[in-house]
């Protein structure tokens, strides 16, 4: 018998033959253990980052002044409610009482007024909100109030979008990641814990106060069940499934397709989809340096693209979960159309038209740096399609693989691609985000502010802005599909298809939120 057995043996007669199966029943009835996209927790700070684990984990930790319910309408959260005066131009937002940041100190304006500022800088929703702003300023420590130049009815939705930080946290630049994740959400960050890409950890926090309400996506009484969650990082697709059957962990945030059937076969499974909205692929172009400074050969890489490829590449034979088609905005959602998509996406491609005429814009056969993460299957499976489609219209493709989170302080580089930038990368997008030129970050055209890659359109800004003028539906569908249009021209990025999620779950946890990303709070055993 080895010394460490005979030590385990000695100490459970000690205290009786029974605690130690029952102190692992416990733990198990007070812990929720979550298989996360392999990549992990690999940044903490959600305006830094619009990587989908770091909004996930921003969701545990910070609370927003107001949330999105499953219709995507704005509630108050944080708030209490608001008031509007002299013609939609004021606004008092009331904060509600006994809200408590997990270092013991009160939620007050001044933090979720610098807060605020620190968002607007990197959102394209707070940049149009703050556009807008004459004033904002705290009237006391639970009261804070916008003075605007012109109404901005969607201010709440905008306001969903804000984690609230300590003021000393927010003052940090916004182009700097944080190092403090004091939020005031129903868990709290277990720093120490945090191996990066790896494992995270989190603490229900006693002194969050949920709203006497029905949870609703991101809005409502937020119960916080589970005393501790555990976020494992596991090293492929088949480990995290067998961990899931042996019951190491609980939930697995997205399996890969090719093992939809066995799960569906698995006695204690079950599949459940919370993203009613599903995920859009999308390939980034770095709009600063070639070839992809040129819009000629953006839109020839544009009409290479063929979704139905991209989709088969992410859900196998599982062809229910896919859809090819989409634009720029959401399929199934208001404001997709067809508009500006005529021929494209879809059906055959003159692959030698599209050579000729990438080279008839001047390509000089420079290399095409396309970062791909080998730790995300679909979206690496999306780069190795594009690095074939690539290469098909004449492209000189250098295809990088790296982990995840090295890719994501790779694309923030600005620099040259022989100088540590890069000219492309896939990614992909939660649906609820590509729903409306507000939320939709990929196409915001402002340049140095804009979204990775950098692209600058005037054009595709004023048409933005047009779409925040509209006063009824019928005008926001015009000028979304008159912006859509202007996209196919300028091409901000390339989208590549629309597809559902399944996730995986043991069928003891029940009450999953219906939400864009995976949320935490609702779900208990039994």
């Amino acid at each position: 018998m080895h010394r460490r057995t005979m030590f385990q043996l000695a100490a459970g007669a000690a205290s009786g033959a029974l605690a130690g199966p029952a102190i692992a029943q416990d733990r198990r009835t007070r812990t929720l253990r979550f298989a996360p996209n392999a990549s992990g927790l690999t940044a903490a700070d959600p305006v830094w980052t619009t990587a989908a684990a770091t909004g996930t984990h921003a969701q545990l930790i910070y609370d927003t002044l107001y949330g999105l319910d499953s219709a995507n309408l704005p509630k108050p959260q944080a708030a209490a409610g608001h008031e509007i005066s002299d013609g939609g131009l004021r606004w008092t937002v009331t904060l509600r009482e006994g809200l408590f940041f997990h270092d013991g100190e009160p939620v007050r304006a001044v933090d979720v007024i610098a807060s605020l500022r620190r968002w607007a800088r990197r959102d394209g929703f707070g940049q149009r909100l703050f556009a807008q702003l004459d004033e904002l300023s705290a009237l006391d420590d639970r009261r804070l109030e916008f003075r605007l130049s012109r109404p901005f009815p969607l201010l709440p939705d905008a306001l969903a979008r804000a984690a609230i930080m300590p003021e000393r946290v927010a003052r940090t630049d916004a182009f700097q990641q944080i190092t403090d994740y004091v939020g005031s959400g129903p868990w709290r960050f277990l720093r120490d814990e945090w191996v990066v890409g790896g494992r995270s950890a989190y603490a229900r926090f006693d002194r969050y106060k949920p709203r006497d309400e029905p949870s609703d996506g991101y809005t409502g009484g937020k119960i916080a069940h589970f005393e501790r969650i555990e976020w494992s990082s596991l090293p492929d697709p088949g480990t995290a499934l067998a961990a899931l059957q042996a019951g190491e962990v609980d939930w697995v945030e997205q399996p890969l397709f090719d093992l939809v059937p066995r799960i569906r076969r698995t006695r204690g499974l079950r599949l459940d989809v919370f993203n009613t909205l599903g995920r859009i692929g999308l390939v980034a172009l770095n709009h600063l340096h070639p070839p992809f400074d040129n819009p000629e050969i953006r839109r020839a890489a544009l009409a290479a693209i063929n979704q139905e490829d991209y989709v088969a590449s992410v859900v196998g034979d599982e062809k229910e979960y896919g859809q090819a088609g989409v634009g720029y905005f959401t399929l199934g959602s208001p404001l997709a159309s067809r508009a500006g998509l005529e021929g494209l996406f879809t059906g055959p491609r003159d692959l030698a038209a599209l050579r000729a005429r990438v080279q008839r814009a001047g390509y000089r056969g420079e290399k095409v740096v396309l970062l791909a993460p080998a730790d995300m299957e679909n979206i690496k499976a999306l780069c190795q399609v594009t690095a074939a489609t690539f290469q098909a219209i004449g492209l000189n493709v250098e295809y990088l693989s790296m982990d995840w989170g090295s890719l994501l302080t790779r694309r923030a580089n600005r620099a040259a691609p022989d100088q540590g930038g890069w000219n492309a990368h896939a990614t992909t997008w939660i649906g609820a985000g590509m729903l409306n030129p507000a939320t939709n970050t990929p196409l915001r055209t402002n340049g140095p502010q804009a979204w990775s890659g950098w692209p600058n359109s005037p054009e595709l800004e004023q048409l933005r802005d047009r779409w925040f003028d509209a006063t009824d539906l019928a005008a926001q569908q015009e000028a979304a599909r008159r912006l859509q249009q202007a996209a196919v021209e300028v091409v901000p990025y390339l989208p590549v298809g629309q597809w559902a999620e399944p996730t995986a779950l043991r069928t003891d946890l029940t009450g999953l939120a219906k939400t864009p990303l995976p949320a935490f709070w609702g779900l208990r055993r039994g």
